[in-house]
């Protein structure tokens, strides 16, 4: 049960949405600024991997907050995704949890995929790990079956200027979504039925202990706002503890 690899990091966050992003959700599902802290982690066997985060929004703020009318919310985040290696084979059983409390609205939303994933690292040090499952949702608003999600995590390791770098994605394109829940779980409408989520990271690795970088953060028919493109920057410092 020795690992192949693992890491592990705790790391101070702040999320800035576009002036455009906090306009076309002004009244559906409304953006605002935050910081927050993420525990995060993974570790490889010869026979799967696992990886995970856990976030903490708006961490000193109450539950509901009062001055920003509910925008500000202590929040928590969090998400569990696996690869159960199929024999020799580049395939694997996928899996993930994705999780979302807003406590002040009682809100809750968790999302729980499994199918089948692929991973492959290219001869240029590019590695990419695609999926592709059924998806089913459990919230306030709806609890059942919801269509299918696909998806990615890629990364590349390079050194400029005698510095470490990375560049990252992650992607989730849902497709297929249940009726129901596009009308009970957004804002002041009904959202189409493909969801877009992702993030494209730029990490600079100025030594084991510090890592600091920058996301361009992404999204579309998701985050409880339907109809309407949001994006965002965070600026993110990670303590490595492994």
């Amino acid at each position: 049960m020795t690992p192949h690899w693992s890491f592990a990091n705790v790391s101070l966050n702040y999320l800035d949405w576009s002036n455009g992003t906090e306009a076309r959700t002004a009244s559906n599902a409304a953006k605002s600024d935050f910081t927050f802290v993420e525990i995060e982690g993974g570790v490889g066997f010869s026979w799967g991997e696992f990886y995970g985060f856990f976030d903490f929004e708006n961490p000193t703020n109450d539950q509901f907050d009062e001055a920003s009318g509910g925008k500000d919310n202590f929040r928590t985040a969090g998400k569990v995704t696996s690869h159960i290696y199929l024999g020799d084979s580049p395939l694997s059983l996928y899996a993930h949890v994705y999780d979302f409390r807003d406590y002040g609205f009682n809100g809750r939303e968790q999302d729980q995929i499994l199918g089948l994933g692929y991973r492959t690292t290219f001869a240029n040090g590019l590695w990419f790990k695609p999926f592709i499952g059924a998806a089913r949702v459990q919230s306030d608003g709806y609890t059942g079956m919801n269509g299918y999600m696909a998806g990615w995590v890629a990364g590349y390791d390079f050194t400029a200027l005698d510095q470490n770098f990375s560049v990252t994605n992650w992607h989730e394109q849902t497709f297929g979504r249940d009726s129901d829940y596009l009308s009970q779980n957004y804002v002041n409408g009904t959202a189409g039925s493909v969801g877009t989520n992702g993030a494209l990271s730029l990490w600079w690795h100025p030594s084991d202990l510090i890592t600091t970088g920058v996301q361009y953060r992404y999204s579309e028919n998701k985050l409880g706002t339907p109809d309407a493109y949001q994006n965002a920057m965070i600026y993110s410092v990670k303590l490595n503890l492994l």
